[in-house]
């Protein structure tokens, strides 16, 4: 008879900061991994431990013992640690495409600077699962990943209830949209099975009865699984001597102290060939809904709203800038590291996902400002390179000249602000600071009438926005600071459809002759319209919007609607009163702040009267550990006002309107969302998820008991039928639900607790985010068309990414005036990074197909060819270069000829 073997990994799961500070957990990291080489040493029958498939534990490990890097270096090589493949263990869908690409990346870097990195997608904890895992870890080398949430397990005496969701077995094949499958492997029992083994006979009985028949239940295989650790666990040093007393205890059983590498190839000889497949994104569906943990997206915003602009600046402004302005050895390889690793940080799910305790999320605050700065930095530093190889002659000698370059994959029309030095006067020059600002503000009192005008002395739309003399300084490569004065002028100017990685010069300049104002925007005093868009407003504060090409009207958009929350961190519960205020019972003021050739700016606010708190029965239940469900706490009898001012602008040129709202929040225990009601004919509806465009059910699954049902986005989400729809995109607003009733959109720009969560009580102040708070939100209306549907989608995705402008001299370059680094005619193609190669002298694009369909991929650059590669950069001789499949990832790697 074959024994069934046991195969136990020693781990600890190690979340990097969560209910204590990052150092506090560091320190004890620390303590971990010296007891652990201290156990290689020491104990010849210590196969190994798995360090969590983050690589981040060693740079903080060597961070404080340097000096024994040789040993752990040791220790890797012999396999006794098993690390890698990924930077940090994060969470899938807050973070954007390209983050968790540069997990992996650097994670299998820094794995193979020691050896080898353990083959397997390592997801033990993350909040749901992306639906492009399968291609994403086929595009990272991996065939098989591991995770612990998402799919429920059936065992061997339950029918499965749907087969995308569920599995009888802890082992399944899962099929991601483009059709990609790998193996899955999900801890049913969760990643401690095997924890705290002991070594006493008695005990051990007991204990191995148990687990075995739990393990059992669900294994697919005669060999077993058994992790030896959980959250932050010390290594058990005894664990050998515990695996010997079990194998005399079951003489049917081999228990083996093991890795993940042994148990793969164990399992994968021995599959079945009924295991269930399952399909696409994991997010519990098939579940009661209330520990799904997606309300984690609107935790803490503020945090989301960082790391969405943190990222946009890095893969969609730095490294485009970057790769158009620099050769290939000028290229900053190492400052982008720095930078993406200082924004990784920030990406374990306990961090991004704003569930930990305050001292984490104020480090995290340092950590975006750090990776920021240099993120700016390289920016400005490639956007004056490459303003000095364009030609920027040809306008009047009087004029300033300044370029507009647009960063992101797709055409991008409307408005960008550039302030201009008019005039200056250097602190070293003559006469007193003092009496050269007098000579300026003399000057800017003289200023002749000016225009904006392109290359060929045409005018473009522009608003003067600010006029003023300020104090600012210049840092040459090559000599020492200056400090000067100057005239200052901001404006803001129309952008009419500049390509994808194009540029255009344009100049401010004395006005030559007058130039007639376009048609208003302005229909009447309740209406603006451009030439596809009316919006009125209505006596309630809302808008109503109407579609000009279809007659389309959408009634009550951008209606704010604030409720009571008694969950915490992790999850939203409505308080007991089921209290929901709304925006339209309360007044409003509106006024029309700017209507002018570059478009129209209304300005709203609404009074709205809400509660200050939960009453004193929150704090009471919080306190006593009370489970969310089993709260009936309700909302204060105190209400103070909240005004939120909207501005709503709608350019001349574009279908998208853009909207932000601020408000100074000094409530708690409260959410606050916008709602734009459709009433469209559908059943579904679409959101922008990790290299997706994900198709999700309106209604929750018939085993839904929670009464919302957040879900994750990325830019956008999208509700269409047969004859129209409405595509609302965002900033890092990153939950969205849909009141299936009316098909109404709802985002959430704020959610307000006052505890962490999970298996104690932590008060989170901090996660009230009281104060200021500032939204971006976009809407755009569409016809039945794919075309309008998926540029909707692009311009929701552009909205993330704002024009580079600068300032500069009149000179002749090798670049033309407007020009573009490469075309991409695939309207269907997301293009998500534009940069160097990592490890030749070519440029790598990446992106993803928005649509279910194949198309001829189109992205051309003269005189460079394409080919294929995975995210690694390593050739992939038998995938096409001019076919993107339905829901396809692809890489191309563009060399010179």
């Amino acid at each position: 008879m074959t024994k069934k073997k046991v195969f136990i990994i020693s781990h600890s799961h190690w979340d990097r900061e969560w209910y204590m500070p990052f150092e506090q957990h560091h320190m004890r990291l620390v303590t971990l991994i010296d007891n652990l080489l201290d156990i290689f040493k020491n104990d010849p029958d210590f196969d190994s431990f798995h360090l969590d498939g983050q690589m981040i534990a060693l740079d903080d490990y060597l961070a404080v013992r340097p000096e024994r890097k040789p040993e752990l270096a040791a220790a890797i090589t012999a396999g006794k640690l098993q690390i890698g493949p990924f930077y940090i263990l994060q969470d899938d869908f807050l973070i954007s495409p390209e983050a968790n690409v540069r997990n992996m990346i650097i994670g299998r870097d820094q794995a193979r600077e020691y050896g080898q990195e353990v083959k397997l997608g390592y997801f033990p904890d993350t909040f749901g699962n992306m639906g492009q895992t399968p291609q994403m870890m086929q595009l990272a080398d991996l065939n098989t990943a591991a995770f612990g949430r998402g799919v429920t397990p059936t065992g061997f005496n339950n029918q499965v209830s749907d087969a995308n969701y569920a599995s009888q077995y802890s082992e399944m094949w899962w099929q991601g949209p483009d059709g990609t499958k790998i193996m899955g492997l999900l801890f049913a029992n969760w990643y401690s099975n095997g924890n705290e083994i002991p070594v006493d006979r008695a005990q051990a009985k007991a204990y191995w009865d148990q687990k075995l028949a739990d393990a059992e239940k669900y294994a697919a295989t005669d060999n077993l699984l058994m992790m030896n650790g959980v959250d932050h666990q010390p290594v058990q040093s005894d664990v050998t001597a515990a695996i010997k007393v079990a194998n005399d205890l079951y003489p049917d059983y081999e228990f083996i102290h093991s890795n993940f590498n042994d148990y793969l190839a164990a399992l994968k000889a021995d599959l079945p060939t009924d295991l269930s497949t399952i399909h696409d994104e994991l997010t519990s569906q098939e579940t009661d809904g209330w520990y799904t943990l997606a309300n984690t997206a609107s935790s803490r915003v503020y945090l989301k709203q960082k790391n969405t602009v943190n990222e946009r600046l890095l893969d969609s402004v730095a490294e485009p800038l970057a790769t158009m302005a620099y050769p290939a050895a000028d290229y900053p390889h190492d400052r982008f590291r720095y930078a993406w690793k200082l924004l990784l940080q920030n990406h374990p799910h306990d961090s991004i996902c704003g569930c930990s305790v305050d001292e984490v999320h104020r480090e995290m605050l340092t950590r975006f400002a750090k990776s920021s700065e240099v993120g700016r930095y390289i920016a400005q530093d490639a956007l004056t390179v490459l303003a000095n190889r364009i030609t920027t002659t040809g306008f009047n000698a009087d004029a300033k000249p300044f370029v507009v370059v647009n960063t992101s994959g797709a055409a991008k029309t409307g408005r960008v602000t550039v302030t201009i030095e008019w005039a200056r006067r250097n602190f070293s020059e003559a006469g007193t600071i003092q009496s050269q600002r007098a000579e300026l503000m003399a000057e800017l009192k003289k200023l002749p009438t000016l225009q904006v005008v392109d290359s060929k002395g045409q005018p473009v739309p522009y608003r003067l926005e600010k006029s003023a003399v300020d104090f600012h300084y210049d840092l040459p490569k090559d000599r020492f600071r200056v400090a000067y004065q100057a005239i200052e002028l901001t404006i803001t100017v129309a952008v009419t459809v500049l390509p994808a990685f194009g540029w255009q010069v344009l100049a401010l300049a004395p006005a030559v002759t007058s130039t007639p104002a376009l048609p208003s925007l302005v229909v009447d005093e309740q209406t603006v319209a451009n030439d596809w868009v009316n919006i009125q407003v209505a006596k309630d504060g809302s808008l109503t919007v109407t579609n000009r090409e279809t007659g389309r009207k959408y009634q009550g958009l951008l209606v704010f609607e604030d409720t009571g929350d008694m969950g915490n961190e992790y999850i939203y519960k409505q308080t007991a009163d089921n209290q929901a205020i709304l925006s339209t019972d309360f007044p409003f003021d509106w006024r029309v702040v700017h209507a002018d050739d570059v478009g129209v700016t209304l300005e709203f606010v609404h009074h709205l009267q809400v509660p200050v708190s939960a009453d004193d029965q929150l704090l009471a239940e919080q306190q006593a550990v009370v489970d969310i469900t089993h709260r009936t706490a309700k909302r204060s009898s105190d209400v103070r006002p909240l005004d939120i001012t909207t501005t709503v602008t709608l350019s001349r040129d574009s279908r998208q309107v853009q909207c932000r709202s601020t408000f100074n929040n000094q409530m708690r225990d409260h959410r606050l969302r916008v709602l734009f009601k459709t009433e469209l004919a559908t059943m579904t509806n679409d959101a922008e998820s990790i290299f997706e465009v994900v198709t999700r059910p309106n209604r929750p699954a018939a085993t839904w008991q929670n009464p919302t049902n957040p879900q994750h986005q990325q830019a956008f989400v999208n509700l269409h039928d047969a004859n129209d729809g409405l595509t609302v995109g965002n900033i890092g607003l990153n939950e969205y639900e849909i009141l299936p009733d009316s098909r109404t959109i709802a985002i959430t720009l704020l959610r307000c607790v006052g505890e962490m969560g999970d298996w104690g009580y932590f008060a989170t102040p901090e996660a009230q985010c009281q104060g200021p708070i500032s939204c971006d939100y976009s809407f755009e209306l569409h016809d039945d068309s794919d075309d309008q549907r998926l540029a909707s989608y692009q311009r929701a995705r552009d909205f993330q990414v704002p024009f580079s402008v600068m300032q500069t001299t009149a000179h002749t370059g090798e670049l033309p005036v407007a020009g573009q680094y490469l075309t991409n005619q695939t309207p269907e193609l997301a293009i998500t990074s534009l940069k160097r190669a990592n490890n030749t002298d070519g440029v790598t694009l990446r992106g993803y197909n928005l649509d279910k369909q194949p198309v001829t991929l189109q992205v051309k650059r003269a005189d460079w060819q394409a080919s294929a590669v995975n995210f690694f950069e390593e050739a992939l001789p038998t995938v096409p270069v001019d076919q993107l499949g339905p829901a396809e990832i692809k890489t191309l790697l563009l060399a010179q000829k």
